[in-house]
C-alpha cells in the first residue's frame, strides 16, 4: 500500500469516527432539546402565553390626535393582524419551548451548545470524507445524507444567529438528524471510491452543492408548515370555543403563532425557490457537457421539474387571497414530498443516468427493508 493509499484510507476512518461522535452528540442534544420542553410545560407563563383571551391579545398603540379644518380629530392606530388568513384574529407568539422557564431556558442553551458542537463533528466529517477521496463528497447516497444532514442543522444554527424565532425547530431537527444520519452509516454506507467519469465536472460542486442547501432549507420550510397546520388547528378550537387537551395546549401554545409560522415558511421557501430555478439550469448546462443533451427526461430530471412545479403552485397559492393559509400549506407539504421522493426514490428505485447511489434494493432487503 502506497503512503497516498494509507493516509487516505486513515482519512476515511477519521470520517467515521467524526461522524460517529456527531451522532452522539446530536443524542445529548435531543435529550436537552426534550428537557427543555418539560420544563416549559411546568411554567405558568406556557400555560396562558397564548390562549385566545382579550388580556392576551397585543396591546394597541394610542390613539393619535391630529389637527382637521381647524379643530381636531382622534385617529385610531391600525390593528396589526398577525394571521395570514381572511377574517384574521391577532394572537401572539407563544414564549418558545422554555415557556418562560428560567431553567428550561438554560436547558434549551445547552441544547444549543450542543447542537453546534455536533454540527462542527459532522463537518468535520464531510471534510474528511472529502480528503479522503480527494474530491467533493457528493459522489453516493452515504455522502450525500450526511452533508445534507449537515448543512440542514447549519441552516437552523444560522436561523438562530439571525435572531429568528426557531429554537423550537431544535428537537425536530435532531431527531430527524439521528434518522437520517441512522440510515446512511447502516444502509447507505459506502466504501470511498472515485467518481465515475461523467462526474469528474466542476459542475459537481456547482449543481450538487446547490441541490443539498436547497433541500436542507426545503426541509426547515416543511417543518414551519407542519407546525403552522396543528398551530392552526388548536387556534380555530379555541376561538370557536373549544377546549383542546392538556397536552396540545402546553406544547402549541408556546410555538409562534399560526401566522409567525405560515409567513416563515413561504419566506424560507420563497427565498430558496430561485435557487433551486438555477440548480435545475446548472443540471442541464452539466448534462450538455457530460451527456450530449441538455435534457432527456431522465427520472432524476423529471422528479427535479415536478419539484419545480409544485413549489411555483405553492408560491402562487400563498400570494393568492382565496389560496392562503391551510390550502397553501398542503401545496407546500405535496411539493416537499416531491422532493424527498427526488431524493430516496429515484436514487433508490428508479434507474437512469443519475444513478450513481451504489444503493439498490437487494442492499434495502438484506438491512430487513
Amino acid at each position: 500500500m502506497t503512503l497516498a493509499a494509507a493516509t487516505n484510507e486513515s482519512l476515511a476512518e477519521m470520517s467515521n469516527v467524526l461522524i460517529y461522535s456527531a451522532m452522539a452528540v446530536y443524542t445529548l442534544a435531543f435529550f436537552a432539546y426534550i428537557t427543555e420542553w418539560i420544563f416549559g410545560s411546568r411554567s405558568k407563563v406556557a400555560r396562558t402565553a397564548a390562549a385566545l383571551t382579550p388580556g392576551a391579545r397585543a396591546k394597541q398603540a394610542p390613539a393619535v390626535t391630529v389637527n382637521k379644518a381647524g379643530g381636531t380629530a382622534v385617529l385610531e392606530r391600525p390593528k396589526v393582524v398577525v394571521r395570514a388568513a381572511a377574517g384574521a384574529r391577532d394572537v401572539p407568539d407563544g414564549p418558545g419551548a422554555h415557556g418562560g422557564d428560567e431553567q428550561g431556558d438554560l436547558y434549551g442553551r445547552i441544547a444549543i451548545s450542543l447542537t453546534v458542537l455536533a454540527f462542527l463533528l459532522a463537518f468535520g466529517g464531510v471534510l474528511t470524507r472529502a480528503l479522503s477521496v480527494e474530491r467533493a463528497p457528493w459522489g453516493n447516497m452515504y455522502e450525500f445524507n450526511i452533508t445534507f444532514s449537515t448543512t440542514a442543522v447549519g441552516v437552523y444554527l444560522l436561523l438562530l444567529a439571525l435572531k429568528k424565532n426557531v429554537r423550537w425547530l431544535g428537537l425536530f431537527l435532531t431527531t430527524t438528524v439521528l434518522l437520517d444520519l441512522g440510515l446512511a452509516v447502516t444502509v447507505l454506507y459506502t466504501e470511498s471510491d472515485q467518481l465515475v467519469p461523467a462526474l469528474h465536472s466542476y459542475w459537481l460542486y456547482i449543481h450538487v452543492s446547490t441541490a443539498i442547501l436547497c433541500g436542507a432549507v426545503f426541509y426547515v420550510g416543511a417543518f414551519a408548515v407542519v407546525m403552522y397546520l396543528f398551530k392552526d388547528s388548536y387556534e380555530n378550537k379555541l376561538a370557536n370555543g373549544g377546549r383542546p387537551g392538556s397536552f396540545a395546549t402546553s406544547f402549541l401554545e408556546r410555538l409562534p403563532a399560526s401566522a409567525s409560522l405560515d409567513k416563515f415558511a413561504y419566506r424560507v421557501n420563497a427565498a430558496v425557490f430561485p435557487l433551486w430555478t438555477f440548480t435545475i439550469i446548472a443540471g442541464a448546462i452539466w448534462a450538455g457537457d457530460a451527456w450530449g443533451r441538455y435534457w432527456g427526461w431522465d427520472p432524476k430530471e423529471v422528479w427535479s421539474f415536478i419539484t419545480w412545479v409544485a413549489y411555483a403552485c405553492y408560491l402562487h397559492a400563498r400570494a393568492t387571497a382565496g389560496w392562503k393559509g391551510r390550502k397553501a400549506a398542503y401545496l407546500a407539504l405535496l411539493a416537499f414530498g416531491c422532493w424527498l421522493f427526488n431524493y430516496y426514490g429515484v436514487n433508490i428505485f428508479v434507474s437512469g443516468k443519475h444513478s450513481y447511489a451504489d444503493v439498490g434494493l437487494g442492499v434495502l432487503r438484506s438491512a430487513g427493508f
